[in-house]
């Protein structure tokens, strides 16, 4: 008697279910949301202006703010790659200084030998190496965010939403079965 009341109560549960899903989806409203060419954007023709020009692939996408962040990481870099080579140089000298005469006092650095001198040099080159691949890094990441963003331009990223519970009917490995409800989310 359980068995027959449960798919007794199964059924309707479906039969509600697909009657009430079919009198919501003829109630609501639909947008429909038409793109066209000129709203899609070409991938390969942002990536090849973005490579002339960094940003250039931004405003073509319709992201110009993308374009004060592009050039402000390139400021940056620029800064920190002239930096670390002003000290390079610096302690480049300081031991030349220091080769010619090791027992001067008036040196740049006279706290330092000359194994401390060759460690400077040694630290600044490697920071100043590195900062001229972030370089080549930020410019990369210029071209690949433009090619990301045209291609994304054609993705649907309206708001509808929308969840449908239905009634679930599973047979377990053990041989029992279990009997609920499960929310299905369509996006």
């Amino acid at each position: 008697m359980k068995v027959l009341t449960l798919i007794a109560l199964f059924v309707f549960c479906t039969f509600v279910n697909c009657k009430a899903q079919r009198l919501i989806s003829d109630a609501q409203d639909t947008i429909k949301l038409e793109l066209t060419q000129k709203d899609i954007k070409n991938p390969s023709k942002a990536m090849i202006l973005s490579a002339i020009l960094p940003g250039a692939g931004q405003i073509y996408n319709g992201k110009p703010w993308k374009v004060p962040i592009i050039y402000t990481g390139f400021a940056a870099n620029i800064y920190f790659i002239e930096y670390n080579n002003r000290r390079y140089e610096l302690f480049l000298d300081a031991l030349a200084i220091y080769d010619q005469n090791p027992t001067s006092t008036d040196r740049p650095f006279p706290g330092l030998n000359r194994e401390g001198l060759v460690r400077n040099i040694d630290y600044w080159r490697r920071n100043r190496d590195l900062n001229y691949f972030l370089f080549v890094g930020i410019y990369a990441l210029n071209i690949v965010d433009a090619f990301v963003d045209a291609h994304l331009s054609a993705f649907d990223v309206t708001d509808d939403l929308s969840f449908k519970f239905e009634p679930n009917f599973e047979m377990l490995a053990a041989g029992g079965t279990v009997t609920g409800l499960s929310l299905k989310i369509k996006f």
